[in-house]
């Protein structure tokens, strides 16, 4: 163990906890602010998502460190507290949309801990009211997410990418593997990139490359179900054939090389006791991300 945050109070709620060294720990100069949103307004097969942002806190104080060859967390590692998701969906997206704009504001990268797949609409506006570039959004995830509404609600899990393919955000999607025709339609509508997971997983692919024109900035918006149940299963909708663990972070990767990461989300998480390894692989994906994107700073 470091000399660290265990000294002083809250350790519990932080991100990689008693790991973190009080400078690494500092809201201040810290590069990554993780923002707990457990939203979950708008599941449609399995729940959980509310508990999705303490079970990754909880299981990332197990978490080494050391993560391929570097310390992400010396770049600082400061947990805000858990946002409120007590109002109505609209409301909640708002409060998450000035957390992230008041943490990007000040040179940190937002990694949001969900929480249902909606929450990335309340982020990228968030960023976009800090940023006079255009953002993209390469999304993992098991499903496009494009209808223009679920169940009657347009703000819905699966109606978050049509939302901002409305908003003129740039998408390229990997992993999907559950779409409808109405989704097929919005891809072309949108000019949405695409590799999906049949193509992926079948032919043992772990690079993509971002069109050439898709923007500098890029949100990684992580939906663990992306990965296959086999490794992921404590996700409200699993489907079958999905990415590899070391796939789907090699394949982000090979994508944001030569781009900056300016936040992320990591949603989708349903923590189930019987699945506690699932609450730990989320652990690890948020911190790989945090990776990722201090590697993009250098």
């Amino acid at each position: 163990m470091t000399d660290i945050t265990k000294k002083s109070s809250g350790w519990e709620t932080q991100f990689l906890g008693e790991e973190l060294t009080r400078a690494e720990n500092n809201k201040d100069t810290a590069l990554f602010h993780v923002l707990p949103f457990g939203l979950e307004k708008t599941v449609s097969y399995g729940s959980g998502t509310e508990r999705g942002p303490a079970a990754i806190i909880e299981a990332s104080h197990q978490l080494e460190r050391w993560l391929e060859g570097g310390e992400p967390c010396r770049h600082g590692i400061f947990t805000a507290p858990a946002i409120d998701c007590s109002g109505d969906i609209q409301s909640c997206l708002k409060n998450l949309r000035q957390a992230v704009f008041t943490a990007a504001s000040k040179n940190h990268i937002p990694i949001i801990l969900g929480g249902e797949h909606s929450l990335t609409y309340g982020a990228i506006m968030g960023l976009r009211a800090v940023f006079d570039q255009p953002i993209g959004i390469l999304q993992i995830d098991a499903h496009a997410d494009l209808r223009e509404a679920y169940q009657g609600e347009p703000h819905s899990h699966a109606s978050v990418m049509h939302l901002l393919g409305q908003k003129n955000v740039p998408i390229y999607q990997l992993g999907v593997r559950a779409l409808c025709q109405e989704e097929a339609d919005r891809r072309k509508e949108f000019n949405i990139g695409y590799k999906d997971a049949p193509e992926l997983v079948r032919g043992q692919i772990s690079k993509a490359s971002l069109p050439e024109d898709f923007p500098e900035m890029v949100y990684v918006s992580f939906d663990l179900d992306g990965l296959d149940p086999a490794i992921m299963a404590a996700t409200g909708t699993p489907v079958p054939g999905g990415l590899g663990f070391y796939q789907a972070l090699d394949l982000l990767a090979s994508a944001v090389e030569g781009r900056k990461i300016i936040g992320a989300d990591i949603v989708e998480l349903a923590s189930h006791p019987a699945h506690s390894h699932c609450d730990f692989t989320a652990a690890l994906v948020s911190y790989a991300i945090m990776g990722l994107a201090a590697d993009n700073r250098r």
